[in-house]
């Protein structure tokens, strides 16, 4: 394995923490119009929150896509034309999701406004639970051939592990949400956000323990990295006990910090689990390596000039973004 092969499973797998971190909490604002929200004038006042922001959050999935297109063409073949259907619903759901902001505004009576708030609702709520069973169902092991050919049926994509992965990121992302919504509005809303995730905490614990206790028999994980997979379900654990406090106390930005950082820990999990894999064979003699799935030298070569000289142009403008619209919203 060669360092350019190396970093660019890094970069996905930073490029994927990333996506979960920005537009983990876009989706936990979606479903939290539902939630919390008690009428329409409060859910446009939770979707303004996000809506300068959802659309360059989807750009970290976009760029980990084409970045895996690019750097690795055989795992991005053989995951894509595996999970073809997750993936299609996931795509639909994202739609859906981001139509829903545009039209929500232009609504002319309320019935139409009620369905693209659904829309934005469904969509938050299946994007992040489709792409959780997708990153569950493949760490257990996929049918795959001698060339990168997956066979994911029914009982592959959906089984009891791939649902629990699903429910864990997107009820993290809900909480996540709740965290950004504490920071973003005012008022009743404000309170309600921070009570609304402290109470959800409760049941975060035993959906993660199930996943844990699930990736110990389902997985070759602690096989394969006992130390590094203990260590980072450690800092998963007390990422979502930090959290957990925080938000009881008042501190919401510790509290966002931590529920991001969970989704990427989470992320980090399956990446090093895989390690020095991209994708975990049933047969283990067929399991598509970094070493033999990549593109070839001077492709990641010049792609790694391309990423020193954007990277940073594109992470300013980014957070740049962020800052010129971090005041709070109100809902009166």
């Amino acid at each position: 394995m060669s360092i350019f092969q190396f970093l660019w499973f890094v970069v996905i797998a930073i490029l994927f923490a990333g996506f979960l971190f920005f537009e983990g909490f876009d989706f936990g604002v979606g479903m939290a119009t539902r939630f919390l929200a008690n009428n329409d004038r409060e859910r446009q006042t939770v979707l303004g929150a996000i809506a300068p922001h959802w659309d360059g959050n989807e750009v970290w999935l976009i760029t980990a896509g084409g970045a895996m297109f690019a750097s690795f063409p055989l795992w991005y073949a053989s995951l894509f034309s595996g999970y073809y259907i997750l993936l299609f619903l996931t795509l639909i759901a994202l739609i859906f999701r981001g139509v829903s902001f545009e039209f929500v505004t232009h609504a002319e009576n309320s019935f139409q406004r009620s369905l693209w708030l659904w829309s934005n609702f469904f969509g938050s709520l299946f994007s992040p639970f489709f792409l959780g069973m997708m990153f569950t169902s493949l760490i257990q092991g996929v049918p795959m051939d001698a060339q990168g050919n997956v066979w994911a049926g029914f009982n592959v994509v959906v089984n009891i592990f791939s649902v629990i992965g699903g429910l864990a990121v997107a009820y993290l992302s809900l909480i996540h949400g709740l965290h950004f919504l504490s920071l973003r509005t005012e008022n009743s809303l404000h309170n309600r956000a921070m009570n609304m995730a402290d109470k959800l905490y409760w049941m975060l614990y035993p959906i993660l323990i199930l996943f844990v206790i699930f990736s110990i028999f389902k997985t070759d994980f602690y096989e394969k990295h006992l130390f590094s997979s203990l260590l980072i379900v450690l800092v998963i654990v007390a990422l979502t006990l930090w959290g957990h406090l925080s938000i009881h106390f008042g501190h919401n930005g510790r509290a966002f910090f931590a529920s991001g950082f969970s989704l990427v820990f989470i992320i980090a999990f399956i990446f090093n689990g895989l390690f020095p894999r991209v994708l975990i064979s049933n047969n283990s003699k067929y399991d598509l390596l970094i070493k033999t799935a990549s593109a070839s030298k001077l492709t990641l070569e010049i792609m790694t000039g391309i990423l020193v000289v954007l990277l940073p142009i594109v992470l300013l403008y980014f957070f740049w973004s962020y800052w010129i619209q971090r005041n709070r919203r109100t809902d009166s």
